[in-house]
């Protein structure tokens, strides 16, 4: 079961006289990275909303948003009533000896510094834990976004692999007909630039044998169905990271693959090999968006 770095994730819950809202959005990504926009409320508690969200999600580029809205008596804010009446003293004397309207002194006063503060209303430990099973009911549906995103992900890359291990079967069976072909056209060569008697028959055959063994592709393909076997193995065992584990294999499969095209001095061969290259980048671009 294949996990997708791609999903979101809402809960909502009334909290007392507080109703939160969790939004979270997830990306690809290489490592955890996580930007996180919390009520000051909640500030005392960022540390532990961070680590919930790296545990439960492990890999992937997050975007965590808190809302907080307030409810019947809530208050998100206070006066500072004492600083305000100081302020108001000095601008009627202002305002009265420049002969000036007061009417609009209240307006006035609600827009100077520390006026109007946020409140310092600290949220109860009965409340952090009511609020700490929202965020896990996101997590909850991100993962099960994650888990359908995961789904056809595996799909598809189960098809990739099956069709570089067609085209891979094909070069098997190529395999035995490209030796001959080597060993034909080394002959001919001989024969049209030194004349039919005019070369050892033996020692040719030696150089041959060597020849064939330097270009020989046989490791090579015992190596890549190997790796496509693990592939295949990974992609059904239990667990959620193995985005990177896969990528790995990859890398392996992309290595055999090149080595054989390397070797292979073969028209029909090279074809088979192209075709693996190009499941192989596709491949490649789907596993990013794995866990």
């Amino acid at each position: 079961m294949l996990k997708s770095m791609t999903g979101f994730g809402r809960a909502e819950q009334v909290i007392g006289k507080k109703t939160f809202l969790v939004e979270i959005k997830s990306l690809n990504g290489k490592q955890f990275e996580i930007l996180l926009k919390l009520p000051s409320l909640l500030k005392a508690y960022e540390f532990d909303i961070r680590n919930m969200l790296s545990e439960k999600l492990l890999r992937g580029s997050i975007d965590c948003t808190i809302t907080l809205k307030q409810n019947g008596a809530a208050k998100p804010v206070v006066i500072n009533t004492e600083l305000a009446k100081s302020y108001y003293r000095q601008l009627a004397e202002l305002a009265e000896s420049l002969q000036l309207d007061t009417s609009s002194i209240l307006s006035s006063l609600l827009k100077l510094p520390e006026v109007v503060v946020p409140s310092t209303e600290i949220m109860e430990e009965e409340e952090w834990n009511a609020f700490r099973a929202v965020v896990d009911e996101a997590i909850a549906n991100i993962n099960t976004h994650r888990v359908n995103e995961g789904a056809v992900l595996e799909k598809d890359l189960t098809q990739r692999i099956d069709n570089i291990r067609e085209q891979h079967e094909k070069v098997i069976a190529l395999e035995p007909l490209r030796q001959q072909k080597i060993k034909e056209g080394l002959v001919k060569l001989m024969e049209e630039h030194v004349g039919k008697d005019n070369f050892d028959t033996n020692r040719l055959e030696q150089e041959m044998i060597y020849y064939i063994e330097k270009i020989d592709i046989s490791e090579e393909q015992v190596r890549l169905k190997n790796h496509c076997d693990y592939f295949k193995s990974l992609l059904e065992e239990d667990g959620d990271a193995k985005g990177k584990k896969l990528s790995f294999i990859l890398q392996e499969i992309g290595r055999e693959i090149n080595t054989t095209g390397a070797k292979a001095y073969d028209a029909s061969i090279q074809k088979s090999v192209v075709l693996m290259k190009d499941e192989l980048e596709k491949a490649k671009e789907q596993v990013l968006n794995v866990l």
